[in-house]
């Protein structure tokens, strides 16, 4: 009897030469293609006295109201210290800004603002009001630097009716 050999045939090598150069150009392109994201906190306290702190006459409490006709600010003891109206649907944050500074110069010690927000606000003014509020840019030695204005923000609804003051009469403080 005849025995037959089977011939051992070699498989083929798997040639994935192609498939490692797919993975060579696809994972850079992945990662660049991703988004990293920055998660910022932002502190924010209630508004009213601390437990145990005193109530103080000339104490400055400072109100600023942010509704889409415009931003208010405001010492909740004086009355009305600026209206700033929104032109063409845009907060005026600059002059807001240079406001707070006057502000801020003739009270160094205070750090403390209630924001008053209004229901028809985006969360982006929300939160440029909110920057604006507490820093503004300074140079110090030839680089800019963050100056600090008022930092502890409390938060607050405004009224849903609530409209802008009337721009006739002139503002109280007017020289902030």
């Amino acid at each position: 009897m005849r025995r037959r050999h089977r011939q051992m045939t070699n498989s083929p090598e798997l040639d994935i030469t192609a498939f490692l150069n797919l993975m060579i150009v696809l994972v850079p392109v992945l990662l660049l293609g991703m988004v990293f994201s920055q998660v910022r906190m932002i502190e924010l306290n209630f508004p009213g006295l601390q437990e145990g702190e005193p109530l103080e006459s000339e104490q400055l409490d400072l109100v600023v109201t942010l509704i889409p006709g415009g931003i208010e600010v405001a010492d909740s003891e004086r009355g009305l210290l600026r209206v700033l109206p929104a032109t063409d649907g845009k907060q005026d944050f600059e002059s807001l800004r240079n406001l707070l500074r006057g502000i801020k110069a003739r009270v160094p010690d205070k750090t403390d603002v209630i924001l008053e927000v209004g229901p028809d606000i985006d969360y982006q003014t929300l939160v440029t009001t909110m920057d604006t509020v507490r820093s503004y840019p300074a140079v110090v030695a030839a680089s800019v630097v963050e100056g600090e204005l008022f930092p502890d923000i409390s938060l607050m609804d405004a009224p849903e009716d609530r409209a802008l003051a009337d721009l006739a009469a002139p503002a109280a403080g007017e020289g902030a």
